[in-house]
């Protein structure tokens, strides 16, 4: 596969691994599994317990485990055609996909504060 195919490849498979990362940590569907995990990550009794629930409840963590299964899935490789090739597409996929994220958080956000601002106009020309 050429170069330019695999950046292609590379910005489009990132964005399956975005949004299965942001839904499960983020959305309200996933909210009960998110509030167990995140308790079960504080409170349990052992280290590996803590530690296998933690991915649930971070984006940036979680996206590591969906990026190695896209990476099965597709077998896609960056750069180089052996093992060294999965390890590079393994941390770019993680780096785009955190990316996107961070690009849909940052709309998020500014949507929320403009839905809220229209909320408070209304209500001052309401009165």
């Amino acid at each position: 596969m050429d170069i330019s195919l695999q950046l292609i490849w590379l910005f489009l498979l990132a964005i399956p691994i975005a949004c299965v990362a942001w839904t499960i940590t983020q959305e309200e569907i996933f909210r009960e599994l998110r509030e167990y995990c995140i308790f079960r990550s504080k409170h349990g009794k052992t280290l590996f317990e803590r530690k296998m629930y933690y991915p649930f409840t971070c984006e940036y963590c979680l996206s590591h485990y969906i990026t190695i299964f896209f990476l099965f899935f597709t077998e896609y490789k960056l750069l180089m055609s052996d093992w060294r090739g999965y390890v590079i597409a393994g941390f770019s996929l993680v780096f785009v996909s955190n990316v996107y994220m961070s690009l849909f958080g940052l709309i998020r956000q500014d949507i929320s504060k403009e839905k809220t601002e229209i909320k408070i106009l209304k209500g001052r020309s309401g009165k």
